[in-house]
């Protein structure tokens, strides 16, 4: 079938939807020139009314191109001023953007987007909020401006969000990003659904690149595309004081609609997973557990490097002292609490009070800098290193298990490969030396020799760059109901 479509259909298709992309830029060029803040805010004039039906039916026609014969739409959609905001999941491909072109509700974009040729217009036609990533207070202008909108009593443009943040395979519900749910104002969740006899549609971080998603979507007959829009949420006065409370009530509640789990799985666990470093993380890793834990005591992701900058130095003061949950708290600065507990027990490998903070650090640097793999492996040598600046294979092997988030590794292989002189201890130098000369130390010293049933580092052949596991699926999603895992017992 895809051999015969891909002679007939396909390049018809391919050249309709362009066209009509082509045949939309002039009407929303036309209709965005001269356009400032104040005019935008107004209802829409008459002129502006014919060009937005006429840009509504073109981009209907496009997907109809592409083989969105109808598109099968539940529930009612809110007017602006019952509900300011649409939060759509789950988030799974840039054909996502049909309900956009349906509803043309505003959304949130890059701000490189608006530079690109004919799409850019498009965009622009839209009136986006623009997140731009040279600006290092972007991300709370975008939620500013998120909120102003929010709040202008239907003066503005809807605002359709997809709070997952990233692609997701569709078998569950990822953490919700609360930017939606800062305003405090009432949202109409959308769920979005392609049952399709063959899955083309899915655009993740594992799957077929873009062009081959468009090209096998578009040798399918027929595509098929539901929108649900669910009943307006209100938000109740605590909801509204906790936006992390609002975006995980309706989560649930779209999960629910869609008949799928949730997971605790976030957009920057993704990013952690996936890093293209020199170590992969093992699929039993509880790193993800402690980058959990890491967002739940507040540091954020924008000032984590410093944050690590500040442990690390102190760390190197304490040198080898063990601390007990006290002395943990005083470390970081904040108080005892649960999420604290938990995050010391990750590290509690003996489960007698005492932990070493050298290998939280370590931790935190994976975390902080998942793809640096030797920037990490640095670090750790500056904390665990003698006066002569070397280790010993026994640190290595401290050092690798918290680097992975893993109970138990043989590091022996690699350390004696470093170790040529057979001196009994590395420098970083060596390390570094030995690692440019085999980038791929990882998978040729450690894991070829443990990736059996007995070590306890069983990954799938179909394991991710960084070796976690290959979709965050609702099995993945109960782990979290588990006891915590201890990183050694």
């Amino acid at each position: 079938q895809i051999a015969f479509m891909t002679l007939t259909l396909f390049p018809i298709r391919l050249f309709f939807a362009a066209f009509m992309m082509l045949l939309a830029w002039p009407f929303a060029f036309i209709a965005s020139m001269g356009s400032d803040e104040q005019e935008l805010e107004k209802p829409l004039s008459w002129w502006r009314k014919i060009v937005d039906v006429l840009l509504k039916a073109i981009m209907r026609m496009m997907w109809l191109a592409g083989g969105f014969h109808w598109i099968n739409v539940k529930g009612r959609r809110a007017l602006p001023a019952e509900a300011a905001i649409l939060t759509v999941a789950p988030h799974s491909s840039y054909f996502d953007a049909i309900p956009v072109t349906m509803t043309f509700a505003s959304i949130v974009m890059k701000a490189e987007s608006k530079d690109i040729p004919v799409w850019g217009t498009l965009i622009k036609y839209i009136r986006p909020v623009f997140v731009s990533r040279s600006d290092q207070d972007s991300r709370r202008k975008t939620v500013e401006e998120i909120k102003r909108r929010a709040q202008s009593d239907g003066k503005w443009p809807q605002i359709m969000i997809f709070p997952e943040g990233t692609c997701t395979n569709r078998s569950c519900l990822i953490t919700f990003k609360p930017g939606a749910f800062i305003p405090g104002v009432p949202v109409q969740p959308v769920v979005l659904r392609y049952p399709n006899k063959l899955d083309t549609i899915t655009w993740t971080w594992q799957g077929p690149g873009a062009f081959e998603i468009l090209w096998l979507t578009l040798c399918q007959f027929h595509n098929s595309v539901e929108i649900e829009f669910l009943p307006v949420y209100i938000p109740s006065e605590e909801e509204r004081k906790n936006p992390v409370l609002y975006a995980n009530n309706v989560r649930r509640v779209m999960a629910e609609a869609l008949g799928v789990s949730v997971t605790d799985y976030t957009f920057e666990d993704c990013q952690l997973a996936l890093a293209e470093g020199q170590l992969r993380l093992p699929s039993d890793t509880c790193l993800l557990e402690f980058a959990k834990l890491v967002r739940s005591l507040g540091l954020k992701p924008e000032t984590l490097e410093d944050d690590l900058d500040k442990y690390a130095a102190s760390a190197m003061k304490m040198k080898k002292e063990k601390v007990d949950l006290k002395e943990f708290s005083a470390y970081l600065e904040f108080p005892v609490s649960q999420t604290l507990e938990n995050m010391f027990a990750l590290f509690d490998e003996n489960e007698d009070g005492v932990i070493d903070i050298r290998e939280f650090v370590i931790a935190l640097s994976v975390v902080c800098k998942p793809s640096k793999t030797l920037e990490t492996i640095q670090l750790a040598f500056q904390l665990y290193k003698s006066e002569g600046g070397t280790i010993t294979e026994e640190d290595l092997a401290h050092i690798l298990k918290t680097a992975m988030g893993v109970s138990q590794i043989d590091v022996t292989h690699l350390f004696r490969a470093v170790d040529e002189e057979e001196k009994g201890k590395i420098t970083y130098d060596d390390f570094y030396t030995f690692a440019e000369l085999h980038p791929h130390f990882a998978e040729d010293y450690l894991y070829a020799d443990q990736l059996g049933a007995e070590s306890g580092l069983e990954t799938s052949p179909l394991s991710a760059p960084n070796g976690i596991c290959t979709d965050f699926s609702p099995d993945s999603a109960g782990d979290r109901k588990k006891p915590l895992q201890k990183k050694l017992n």
